[in-house]
């Protein structure tokens, strides 16, 4: 075999930290990582085996002909972000949320639907149970007769009970939306922190959730009921507004006039009241170490300047979320309304109905409770990242760092 010869040019490598040249040091005890590249930067040039081989070129040789240098740089809106969860640490899309939101129910039901089902379930427990006890003690099926006597004492009696258990039977059920209404505020803000787990890649627990809600659970009842109170007001005044002028019309038209006018006036104010201090005060209360009039301001600062594009995306949510939970409870309404039209008895068919109303509210909540809160989550995150960096605190909190 004949001996290899170093090319013109080539000199040996310089001794080794510990022999001769040739040897190479001992390996590290830790291993090196590389730093993250930049996603905005070019990838870095493929190895080349032969580059210290290769012969310098002297100053009076043309350089070889090479490839024009491209311009196109991956732009950060498309999907070179970094991802360390559910979300593109990056401004979102439509699209974005929806996926995310889809995508946080999927791999964590039990935090988010698992919560919204058991709170619901045990609020509408309570009108099936209240119901079966009134029917087993009197009697409900309205088949009392007015004119069973000939002074009537007896089918007023009669009547009286019937009516004082369908009171009972009707206000059971009140009580139970009330109690399931009060319960999917707390929902709502257990979601709003598994939300924000999920954009770390981190998923939270059914329990982890309700704690992290602790101490802000009674600032958030009051900031619903405060946002309720509100809203009633509005309307109420804008209702007592129509008697000065009634009083004062003589005739029709100044009242169609005052209708034309204040009509959509009062519907563009209660939008505006709604996205700009009733969306989003939720996920900023839960979040932010902020008070319940803090989460007010905070939503109506984020809102500004993003109003039409907010709107939108909360009133497609709502619409959708309306939608798929009245297909998922439309099974069991057309069972229980075919069963009452069916001619079921009296008594069973009160039950049944109160039954149905039950499951009905229990899949709608199932559904709604978490697919808008997550919506209304994210798009928290995203104003925050549009307005504020908010994108660049994450990174860092995940531990991202950018060269």
């Amino acid at each position: 075999m004949s001996e290899h010869h170093p090319p013109p040019g080539w000199q040996s490598p310089p001794p080794g930290p510990h022999g001769p040249a040739g040897e190479t040091a001992p390996e590290p005890t830790a291993p090196i990582q590389a730093p993250l590249q930049d996603p905005l930067q070019a990838p870095p040039r493929p190895y080349d085996p032969y580059a210290a081989h290769r012969r310098p070129r002297r100053p009076d040789e043309p350089a070889p002909h090479q490839a024009p240098a491209s311009s196109f740089r991956p732009a950060a809106y498309a999907g070179a972000a970094h991802k360390p969860g559910a979300i593109p640490l990056r401004p979102l899309s439509l699209g974005d949320m929806y996926d995310a939101a889809f995508k946080i129910i999927r791999f964590n039901p039990r935090a988010t639907v698992g919560s919204a089902v058991l709170v619901a379930s045990v609020a509408m427990a309570i009108p099936v149970v209240i119901t079966a006890v009134l029917g087993s003690v009197m009697d409900l099926s309205m088949t009392g007769d007015l004119t069973s006597s000939s002074s009537g004492d007896a089918g007023a009696a009669a009547t009286s009970a019937d009516v004082a258990g369908f009171l009972g039977v009707f206000g059971a059920l009140g009580l139970g939306v009330l109690l399931q209404s009060l319960g999917l505020i707390l929902v709502a803000g257990m979601i709003a922190h598994v939300v924000a787990a999920a954009v770390m890649g981190r998923k939270m627990s059914l329990g982890e959730a309700w704690a992290a809600t602790r101490g802000k659970r009674w600032r958030l009842i009051g900031l619903t009921f405060m946002l309720g109170a509100a809203t009633t007001m509005i309307i109420t005044v804008y209702l007592l507004s129509w008697i000065p002028v009634t009083m004062a019309a003589d005739s029709w038209e100044l009242p169609v006039l005052y209708a034309l006018v204040s009509i959509p006036a009062f519907l563009a104010f209660l939008v505006w009241f709604w996205v700009r201090l009733y969306y989003l005060p939720v996920p900023v209360l839960m979040l932010e170490d902020v008070g319940v009039f803090g989460a007010l301001g905070r939503g109506y600062h984020l809102t500004g300047r993003a109003f039409w594009r907010t709107f939108g995306i909360a009133l497609l949510t709502f619409v959708i979320a309306q939608v798929a939970g009245s297909m998922l409870a439309a099974p069991v309404s057309i069972v229980g309304q075919g069963l009452l039209l069916g001619g079921l008895p009296g008594e069973a068919g009160v039950y049944l109905l109160v039954v149905s109303q039950a499951l009905t509210s229990v899949i709608t909540a199932a559904f709604v409770a978490p697919f808008t809160t997550s919506v209304a989550t994210l798009q928290y995150v995203d104003l925050r990242m549009r307005k504020e960096a908010f994108d660049v605190e994450l990174m860092q909190r995940a531990g991202i760092t950018q060269s």
